[in-house]
């Protein structure tokens, strides 16, 4: 997950104003679309690992989300280097009266990498301490059997209670006996109530030491002591992915690349998989790039076992040693890089060795003794340096290859679809002739419409694509038939791209950092984002290769480029002065100085605080985002915007707007934008943005620049102190119907895959070339408004399930609006 990508998030979609004609009604009569399909015709074939699913402790779905535990805090590791309010008490509160409760870092401790733990002086008759889970708390079901397990050292009888927040019990209590050094005490919980709303309390007849709290659900996926919670793991098992990559995403490169070194413990690590293996309370914890502890109790072991189990090829992701999501640093440390190296291979054998190798054995330990049957193996994660980050691939791919050729080691292209990264990145790795690429893009679903047919002019003989991040910013049903639209492009290249994964997975609804998500949940609940469904479509019906097929495409013509013109920051204090906007034709259309005050201006955003100081209008909020404001004709076409911008403080440059027609509708020169290190053009549309053109442009703090944008149709050219700063054109077709055919071995069947993402039907005539086919075909179809959201009480887009009577080598078929169809046909002798 890329860092920059951060500010797409939360973005409304709005198809809906594609400049789409709608169909007339005598459409059924007279088919507006034409669907050719060659059945007798072979196309590249597809690999049942086409689709997966890609795993990140994201928006806690780890801990508290994936992982089973339900305590949180177990371990009592919390600190300030996860988050600034967390302490080792964080989810803890005293129970009762009658002792205190302190976290302890000192020669008592359980293990060197389990370094705190709960001290309880026990000055009363019992004292303890309450565990709220996480969120409302920690939830149990009627009738469920719960484990609870505590390690303990000294002597003292031990409760554990298991109540409701008002706290009224739930269950029996749990009583074990502690003595002497550490040990491991358990019980178990059968539930007599339902709540949601769960409290643990372990309480102390006398003095004791406290660590590895745990409470797990019996019932967890496949039965699995540590294991996984059942109805998460069912809901990806559900989709029958192809892969499953982990454990990141930003995780994997950013933070320190050395390993846990006491007393430096507390820093904020990469994610090293040898801190994930073994007995879970001898694993470090380490400070989530996302703003939370994580305590990799959901390691390396667990994801290679639950890849096997949803019958899933794993595909690990190892640090590169070049920092990514913004850091964008190497390290230049010989003797780091080959004992990161050593550590994949020891990685490989951890999944592929006899129970006899070092890392085999320890693999046997942890109860799987046979192979995992690793693959594939990723290096690195949109880096933003691509000649360090490709250097130091080399060195990997160089000791894989030697001593296990057969792993496919998978090279980055950096955080987004095009730019300097990307070109630079691509370059390298096909001159390298690297096996396969990952690429990674969030966009907005305007973009996705747009790019169908990326890929069909990429190099049939050069890298492989593995598209390893995807996802269009939002949530809603018009998010889905996007990436519905452009995922029929990445089947008719299949032959390129090999593998692609939606994400990101998982998110907590009540405590998240990233949006859209593919399925979200609460600590009781979980259910499928429209996108879940429209992966699930696809995912379950991929078919063995592709069938040629054309279609006609829909009339759609692009006007120019209209709108007024806006300013804005983004954690930056930024101040503007001499703003024109002139005709074309020379004639002037506006004109402002700011001597006489800002009443021209219109804050659109909300946000910001914008005054008039000294003749120039001035942003002086450095904490503020998108704080734009607007002024002129929302009908202004072709025209040149003129403006002096200067930075005053804060992390970015500035915001230049043009064709500015609302608040999530809009281009704008982000000048020294991702922390001051790139400059782009993005053009926003119902709030979700794509990028344009770009380049490595920073901005100085206390330099006055002259902007100039001039509009011309779709064409725009940009000028930075008179000297041409890049230009494009904006002429791209966002294409509503696509399709795709795919051949199903097992079934025999014609699997032809439509999406209509416009507001009227596409009454289509479909022509198989001859080809003979069953009268009945199924339809399995995804529709509904293009702002519906599914929730945890309501999925309006789920699949509804249909036969169609009548068919022939020629038919006609209604597509609805707003849909995605999948229309099985079975081809006769």
């Amino acid at each position: 997950m890329s860092r920059r990508s951060l500010r797409f998030g939360l973005a409304l979609a709005a198809l809906t104003a594609l400049a789409v004609a709608p169909l007339p009604v005598a459409a059924q009569a007279a088919p507006a679309y034409r669907l050719e399909i060659d059945a007798a015709a072979d196309g590249p074939e597809l690999p049942r690992s086409m689709y997966g699913v890609f795993f990140e402790d994201i928006n806690h779905a780890a801990d508290g989300g994936l992982y089973g535990e339900l305590v949180r805090n177990r371990s009592f590791e919390f600190d300030r280097a996860d988050n600034a309010s967390f302490t080792g008490l964080t989810a803890w509160t005293p129970a009762a009266s009658g002792g205190t409760a302190t976290v302890a870092d000192d020669a008592g401790r359980l293990n060197e990498r389990n370094r705190r733990y709960l001290k309880l002086d026990v000055t009363g008759g019992s004292f303890g301490v309450t565990n709220a889970g996480y969120n409302a708390g920690i939830a149990v079901e009627k009738g469920k059997r719960y484990d609870f397990s505590v390690w303990a050292r000294g002597n003292a009888q031990l409760t554990a209670s298991l109540t409701d927040a008002a706290g009224a019990s739930l269950a029996r209590p749990v009583l074990v006996t502690a003595k002497g050094e550490w040990a491991k005490y358990t019980g178990s919980f059968t539930a007599r109530e339902s709540s949601s709303t769960g409290r643990l309390t372990v309480t102390a007849g006398a003095s004791v030491g406290l660590d590895m709290v745990s409470l797990f659900p019996r019932d967890t996926f496949m039965n699995r002591p540590n294991g996984l919670r059942r109805d998460l793991a069912e809901k990806i098992a559900a989709l029958e992915p192809g892969f499953v990559r982990f454990p990141g995403g930003c995780l994997v490169n950013t933070g320190s690349h050395e390993a846990y070194e006491a007393p430096d413990w507390e820093r904020r690590r990469s994610y090293q998989w040898k801190d994930t293996v073994g007995p879970v309370e001898e694993r470090a914890t380490n400070a989530n790039f996302w703003g939370y502890n994580q305590s990799y109790g959901l390691g390396y072991f667990e994801y290679f076992q639950f890849a096997e189990d949803i019958g899933a090829m794993p595909l690990p992701v190892v640090p590169a040693l070049v920092t990514g999501c913004g850091q964008n640093q190497a390290t230049d440390d010989p003797e780091l890089l080959q004992r990161h190296i050593q550590d994949t291979l020891d990685l490989i054998e951890f999944a592929n060795g006899p129970a006899d190798s070092p890392w085999g054995a320890r693999r046997a330990q942890m109860g799987h003794p046979e192979p995992f049957g690793l693959t594939h193996l990723g290096v690195g994660n949109e880096e933003n340096l691509p000649d360090e980050f490709f250097e130091r691939f080399t060195e990997f791919r160089k000791a894989i290859n030697a001593k296990y050729p057969e792993i496919t080691v998978i090279s980055n292209s950096g955080p987004d679809d095009a730019g300097a990264t990307f070109d630079r990145a691509w370059e390298l790795n096909r001159a390298a002739n690297v096996d396969m690429v990952d690429e990674h893009y969030y966009n907005s679903p305007q973009w996705f419409l747009e790019n169908n047919n990326r890929y069909d002019t990429y190099d049939r003989k050069g890298p492989k694509v593995f598209l390893g991040e995807y996802a269009s910013q939002d949530n809603r049903f018009a998010n889905s038939l996007a990436e519905a639209a452009f995922m029929t492009g990445l089947e008719r290249n299949a032959d390129v791209v090999r593998l692609a994964s939606y994400a990101p997975l998982l998110a907590d609804r009540d405590n998240n950092q990233w949006r859209p998500d593919m399925i979200w949940f609460t600590n009781s609940a979980s259910w499928g984002s429209t996108s879940y469904e429209t992966q699930k479509l696809f995912m379950t019906n991929v078919g063995d290769r592709v069938v040629p097929s054309t279609s006609t495409p829909t009339p759609i013509v692009n006007g120019p480029i209209t709108g007024a013109v806006g300013l804005s920051t983004w954690l930056t204090s930024a101040r503007y002065d001499d703003v024109t906007v002139t005709a074309a034709d020379g004639t002037g259309l506006f004109a402002d100085d700011f001597s006489a005050g800002a009443q021209k201006w219109t804050n659109i955003s909300g946000r910001g605080n914008w005054s008039v100081d000294n003749g120039a209008y001035v942003q002086s909020d450095v904490t503020a985002e998108n704080t734009m404001v607007t002024a002129g004709d929302p009908g202004w076409q072709n025209y040149d915007l003129s403006v002096k911008a200067t930075k005053q403080a804060g992390a970015e440059g500035f915001l230049i707007g043009f064709g500015v027609r609302g608040t999530g509708d809009y281009y704008w020169w982000n000048l020294g934008g991702w922390a001051n290190t790139r400059s782009a053009v993005e053009k926003a549309t119902g709030g979700a943005k794509q990028t344009l053109v770009e380049n490595g442009t920073r901005i100085e703090e206390g330099r006055t620049y002259d902007v100039r944008v001039e509009v011309r149709n779709r064409h725009v050219s940009l000028f930075l102190d008179g000297v041409k700063w890049g230009e494009f054109t904006d002429d791209k077709v966002a294409e509503p119907f696509r399709q795709v055919v795919t051949h199903d071995a097992a079934t025999g069947d014609l699997i032809v895959k439509v999406v209509n993402a416009q507001s009227a039907p596409a009454t289509t005539r479909v022509d198989l070339g001859g080809t003979r086919i069953a009268p009945q075909g199924r339809v399995t179809t995804l529709s509904g408004p293009p702002d519906a959201v599914n929730t945890e009480t309501a999925t309006p887009i789920r699949p509804m399930e249909s036969t169609v009577d009548g068919l022939a080598s020629v038919f006609d078929h209604t597509f609805p609006p707003h849909s995605i169809t999948f229309l099985r046909l079975r081809p006769l002798p």
